[in-house]
C-alpha cells in the first residue's frame, strides 16, 4: 500500500462531493480524505499498489481543483 498527501484547494463539503464519484471508483485507490479545517486542504489516499502521484494529481486536475505534492517537513 502506498499513501498519497497532496495539497489542494477543495475547502468544502460541497467540493468534496465533486470529487467523490472519482476517487470512489477509482479501482487503484482503497481510501481517501481531504481534510478541509487544515490549512493545506490535505487530500490523502491509499493505494492498492504503487500508484503514480502524478496520474492522481492529474485526475484531480481534470475536475478542475489545484493539486501539488505537499513537501515533507
Amino acid at each position: 500500500m502506498k499513501l498519497v498527501i497532496l495539497r489542494t484547494d477543495i475547502k468544502t463539503k460541497k467540493k468534496v462531493k465533486r470529487i467523490k464519484p472519482l476517487l470512489k471508483n477509482n479501482p487503484i485507490i482503497s481510501n481517501w480524505s481531504v481534510d478541509i479545517e487544515d490549512i493545506d486542504n490535505v487530500l490523502r489516499i491509499e493505494t492498492q499498489n504503487d500508484a503514480n502521484e502524478n496520474e492522481i494529481i492529474t485526475m484531480i486536475h481534470n475536475q478542475g481543483f489545484y493539486c501539488e505534492s505537499l513537501p515533507d517537513y
